[in-house]
């Protein structure tokens, strides 16, 4: 089953960039598309596409980003417009704030979420409920 979730994770959407196993990136990484870590990478991360860290990734980056699948290891925040996914075996040290979070069993999260989404309507809204009482 696990190998089967995988090939689904790998196959969604055509993937624009990767960075391989073994290969080291430290900087800032904007892009538009689905980009997937593999390897070392440090520094922050924006798109309002896709992010896939994948399974023994190491990610050590603020990221602001659409949508985040986290397979790896993740040191830093997460701030999502969609959702943020994570899959076992990730290891996550930072706070996530996300209007969607999913975590599977056996992963480690370190941290704070939040959720929310970029437009907080919503709370206005509630807010003025209670006002007009």
């Amino acid at each position: 089953m696990q190998q089967y979730q995988r090939d689904t994770h790998a196959s969604t959407g055509d993937l624009n960039a990767s960075l391989g196993k073994g290969s080291e990136f430290e900087g800032k990484l904007a892009f538009e598309g689905k980009v997937r870590i593999d390897g070392t990478f440090t520094g922050e991360i924006s798109t309002n596409d896709t992010l896939h860290i994948g399974e023994g990734a190491k990610v050590s980056a603020e990221i602001s980003c659409g949508t985040v699948i986290v397979e790896g290891d993740v040191v830093g925040n997460i701030k999502a417009t969609g959702a943020v996914e994570l899959h076992r075996p990730a290891k996550v040290r930072g706070d996530i704030t996300s209007p969607s979070l999913s975590i599977e069993k056996g992963v480690v999260f370190e941290g704070r979420s939040k959720m929310e989404s970029i437009e907080s309507s919503n709370v206005v809204n509630l807010r003025a409920a209670s006002d007009s009482d």
